[in-house]
């Protein structure tokens, strides 16, 4: 069956489907003081909307409006709630419909937001990116449950789940802190009741989170809200910062307003199923037709994810107050946007708006998987003059990824090698501010940096001095740590691969020093000795850059605060190289010496080279 046929399906009948005793709010439940009094409820219950009045009877808060829709199984509730209103639970009284009473509660906000709280995320920080599922197992038995449309946890099938928990995450925070870790990044935690897809011929599970089927629930296979709520406890307690993945853009097949949609234009309908173009061009240029615009847009993502209609105002707030409930609920630092660019533009600008106004400590940044700095500016806050300006803090850095992957490989050329990287740096003159955007060398899409680096250990020791040593904010996926590695080919499953010795009875254990090889030992203590550093580096978390163009496969970078000046040398020739100190005067200013943050070994300045295909941080001293 047609997606559209099926959607058209479900909406015609969906009043005869929809179960008789089933009776949900969204939001489940909302705060005093919020900085916006405005609240809009939607109650989903059988044939609620041919209810004849609604009342509350609490004080401080009112009901402005009831909104009836297409499908009598909603009603949205315009709510005003006065400055003067008191936490408590109240109720809505129902006339003229089944359903009799609609309970709710006003929480009070918690005390520690924008403090131990909600303090967002920046440039001193360190994410580490995971997937829970093929993460750690705390809790086996939350692996599966019968009532659910996958019901099994296999860890033999790599499109299946594995059974990796929020637990097996919060068991770990130490495995984090040594590291030297600041922030957790977690792809999405909430409920993917979704039944197994075909996707390329390959049965799967939607185990990497993204196929939502109802936001206020933390899946139970990953613990549920309540062991959502003790790991970002958990992760705040230790003074580290948590960031959600967060979807606008579409939602699950099988999401319980795709099941039972409140009106037809709750999801982009065309005439036949209509893909979108997966390119952010026709959103740029100028030359663009209003057709491909409007497939980079509102094409769906994949047949099993429809595409949210988000200039449908109830769909707007729908997503908004989530995004707010869900930061207030769980303490959130920061938000990472998945699929940015395919949103309308005019929402995401609204929806930053919103979340900033209630949390101005908050982080947000976009997924941009786009190929051009011009580009990905484009998108979040910038120095063009274009007709539409983004309001996104930063963005995914991925030309800096690609220039990263890239030039580490290549041979020293005019525009190759770390010229590469330099000429991506070069163009940061489009971003209002580039320390805001999340720079990385793999993540869960994309092929792992060990295997792109065809196994080098130098270059990946490059990579990781690149990573924690340039502007932006750094996001480490997990594994990189320990040289985990494999090609996206066949599938996105083999860079997604179980963390060794996060379930019982794994043959080696790499949480441990003791079950890593040497190599494995060495990588994480490299990665360990340049995070703890940077912990406390003002120069890297909040300095200026200084870089000097490339020249004979050697490229100097200095970043420097005011009370400490930071120098990083690359080497990418075959042969040691001699550094001339008044060639880099203007970095140097007067410094003598520097610390070597690994060896921790102080060099003289005018006597410095460097050895083939290495890297020297060097903290400078006078």
């Amino acid at each position: 069956m047609k997606i559209k046929s099926f959607i058209f399906f479900l909406f015609a009948y969906q009043q005869i489907l929809f179960s008789q005793s089933t009776l949900n709010c969204y939001p489940t439940n909302w705060w005093v003081g919020m900085k916006n009094p405005k609240l809009q409820i939607i109650v989903h219950a059988k044939e609620i909307g041919n209810a004849t009045g609604f009342t509350i009877n609490y004080p401080g808060v009112k009901i402005d409006k009831v909104n009836r829709v297409e499908n009598k199984n909603y009603v949205f509730l315009d709510l005003h709630i006065l400055q003067t209103a008191k936490p408590g639970k109240f109720t809505i009284q129902v006339s003229g419909a089944s359903t009799k009473s609609i309970p709710y509660e006003l929480k009070k906000k918690e005390s520690g937001d924008g403090t131990t709280r909600i303090r967002g995320v920046n440039a001193s920080d360190f994410i580490y990116l995971m997937m829970p599922d093929r993460f750690a197992n705390g809790d086996p038995s939350n692996d599966a449950f019968p009532d659910m449309k996958t019901t099994i946890a296999d860890r033999n099938n790599p499109f299946a789940r594995h059974g990796g928990d929020l637990k097996g995450v919060q068991d770990h925070l130490n495995y984090f802190s040594d590291l030297g870790v600041t922030t957790i990044w977690l792809c999405p935690v909430v409920e993917n009741d979704m039944p197994l897809t075909d996707e390329g011929g390959a049965v799967r599970s939607t185990y990497h989170g993204y196929a939502f089927t109802d936001q206020y629930h933390v899946d139970r296979r990953f613990g549920g809200n309540e062991a959502y709520l003790k790991l970002a406890n958990a992760i705040h307690d230790r003074g580290m910062k948590l960031i959600q993945d967060a979807v606008y853009n579409h939602v699950g097949i099988a999401h319980w307003s795709i099941e039972d949609m409140p009106m037809k234009d709750w999801v982009h309908q065309w005439p036949s199923y209509t893909n979108t173009s997966y390119k952010d061009q026709p959103l740029v240029d100028p030359y663009a037709s209003e057709l491909d615009k409007k497939i980079s847009l509102d094409g769906w993502f994949t047949r099993f994810m429809p595409d949210l209609n988000q200039q449908n105002p109830y769909v707007s707030n729908f997503l908004i107050q989530y995004a707010i409930w869900a930061t207030e609920t769980f303490g959130v630092d920061g938000w990472r946007v998945d699929t940015y660019f395919y949103n309308d533009p005019n929402f995401l600008n609204q929806m930053n708006l919103a979340l900033i106004r209630e949390f101005p400590a908050l982080t947000v940044f976009g997924e941009t998987l786009v190929s051009l700095p011009l580009n990905a500016a484009y998108f979040c806050e910038n120095n063009l003059n274009v007709p539409f300006k983004h309001n996104l803090q930063g963005v995914t850095d991925h030309p800096l990824h690609g220039a990263l992957n890239q030039g580490l490989k290549e041979k020293i050329g005019w525009s190759e090698g770390f010229s590469r990287i330099y000429s991506i740096l070069a163009q940061d003159i489009l971003y209002k501010n580039p320390m805001r955007n999340c720079i990385y060398l793999d993540n869960h899409d994309l092929d792992r940096f060990y295997s792109v680096m065809e196994e080098d250990f130098s270059r990946y020791k490059m990579g990781i001095t690149l990573l924690l040593t340039l502007r932006g904010i750094p996001e480490l996926y997990y594994g990189t740590e320990i040289l985990m590695k494999n090609m996206r080919s066949p599938s996105d499953a083999e860079v997604r691969r179980d963390f060794p010795g996060g379930w019982p009875g794994d043959s080696s254990n790499k949480f441990v020093a003791s079950g890593r090889t040497a190599k494995e030992n060495e990588a994480f203590n490299y990665v360990k000795a340049l995070a703890q550093f940077r912990k406390s580096s003002t120069a890297i978390g909040q300095g200026k850059t200084l870089q000097y163009v490339p020249l004979n496969g050697v490229w100097v970078y200095f970043r420097s605060s005011k009370s400490q000046t930071v120098m990083v040398i690359l080497n990418s020739a075959d042969e040691e190289k001699k550094i001339q100190a008044d060639h880099f005067a203007e970095g140097l200013k007067g410094f003598t010496r520097g610390r070597d943050v690994i060896s921790n070994n102080t060099i003289d300045l005018n006597n410095l080279s460097v050895a083939p295909h290495s890297s020297l941080v060097l903290e400078l001293l006078k």
